[in-house]
């Protein structure tokens, strides 16, 4: 309203400075032609008005055309504008309600906004059963303040990563990877977006997978324990013969008996151990002894290939970590197993543990055959395996047990000299 009042207001001042300056000029004019010549005056008297006229129509005509045209380039930049809205705004649906992750975005007070279809599909409600709700109540229990710590962290312009189990709507577990990332508005927070993807089924594939594995694990490794076993038991039996025919105990033999008893009762249960199907519980462990634990039984296997296993723990102290103490002791087996095997003839399997302020180490190293950079860079990967019988599953097995103790894996490896695999896992806080 106030510019349609400039712009009329502008053609009035021009049209009445015109007009007073056309009385000014015509009565100066026509005092000069009527001392002069009559008839010039009398056909200026006549014409003048249609002079002023003329005049100020190309005037007015010229303001109007230059402010007309100011208002169409503005009207034809403001109709390119809103085409290229539109295609964002259909970008942004076409990502929004095809993406094959759930999408939701979340106002600041944690109330649902807008949900796409994939997210519907997996909490099992339509938008317009949630829209205007916190979705606290769909978090599971267990991880609702984890969540709450980082939706906040998000509200600060810190995109977060995690994973969280929600229940359903028809009361089922489903277990998500997510993303939350801020929205910003005129450089302000306003919300906050968020990214799932139900991982519910990969997750259980995974751990049949490592199922999978360590029964193939525990079968290889029965042969050498059994055969370990055995050692102690012809003691045991040779020492009860001697006792039948002398009818006499000695406590040098029976101290001898029981010290060969608790080594079959150790390697039987670390067996046990390895061998029951648990449910994942991350704890406090210390990495020292779960390593010792594993060496009873891979000294059965490192005897048989004449190889001799050392272990230099860290100086400093105790090493503790979150983990999961049956997963982690998967991993150390697999991994001493392989460079076991790697050696042929006699050789040495070195196992070190060291840490920094925030991440705590396992080194294996062994003096094996080596591996070229090719083999190296296709570790890890499922069904690929350097072994002629190999399954390839074990070192893939490794790769998703440490991501999810958020710890990396590493391998370096030399044709002729040996291979080092280097474990790096967070420290306890």
């Amino acid at each position: 309203m106030n510019e349609s009042r400039k712009i009329a207001g502008k053609i009035a001042v021009v049209y009445v400075v015109i007009g007073a300056l056309w009385v000014i000029f015509s009565d100066r004019l026509s005092l000069i032609m009527a001392q002069n010549d009559m008839d010039v005056f009398v056909f200026f008297q006549r014409y003048k008005g249609w002079f002023f006229i003329l005049i100020t129509g190309i005037l007015i005509y010229l303001l109007i055309y230059q402010r007309a045209a100011k208002l169409v380039e503005s009207a034809e930049e403001l109709r390119t504008k809103e085409s290229q809205l539109q295609k964002s705004n259909q970008h942004y649906q076409s990502l929004f309600n095809h993406n094959p992750d759930a999408v939701f975005e979340i106002t600041r007070e944690g109330n649902l906004s807008a949900l796409n279809p994939e997210g519907e599909a997996i909490i099992g409600a339509t938008v317009s059963e949630l829209k205007g709700n916190p979705l606290r109540f769909l978090i599971h229990p267990e991880d609702q303040k984890n969540v709450e710590r980082l939706f906040n962290k998000a509200l600060q312009g810190n995109p977060e990563k995690f994973e969280m189990k929600i229940i359903t709507k028809f009361k089922q577990e489903r277990l998500l990877r997510c993303s939350l990332l801020p929205i910003i508005v005129d450089e302000r927070i306003i919300g906050v977006f968020g990214i799932a993807r139900d991982i519910t089924h990969y997750r259980e594939n995974e751990e049949m997978m490592i199922a999978s594995e360590k029964l193939s694990v525990i079968g290889q490794l029965a042969a050498a324990v059994a055969h370990e076993i055995r050692n102690p038991l012809t003691s045991l039996k040779g020492f009860v013969q001697l006792m039948q025919v002398t009818k006499k105990v000695e406590d040098s033999h029976l101290s001898i008996m029981l010290s060969e008893i608790d080594r079959i009762n150790l390697i039987s249960g670390e067996m046990l151990i390895l061998g029951k199907q648990q449910d994942i519980v991350f704890a406090h462990e210390e990495v020292n002894d779960i390593i010792k634990q594993v060496l009873v039984l891979m000294e059965a296997q490192a005897n048989l290939d004449n190889v001799e296993i050392k272990f230099n723990p860290d100086e400093t102290g105790p090493i503790f970590v979150n983990a999961d103490q049956n997963q982690l002791k998967q991993v150390l087996i697999n991994l001493m197993k392989n460079g076991v095997e790697a050696i042929e003839g006699s050789g040495l399997v070195n196992v070190v543990t060291y840490k920094n302020e925030s991440q705590a180490f396992i080194k294996i190293n062994d003096n094996g055959v080596g591996m070229d950079q090719e083999r190296i860079d296709h570790l890890g990967e499922p069904f690929y395996s350097t072994k002629e019988k190999g399954t390839g599953l074990g070192l893939a097995v490794c790769k998703k047990i440490i991501e999810r103790h958020q710890g990396t894996i590493t391998y370096h490896s030399e044709k002729g000299k040996g291979t080092t695999v280097i474990i790096s896992l967070p420290l306890a806080r």
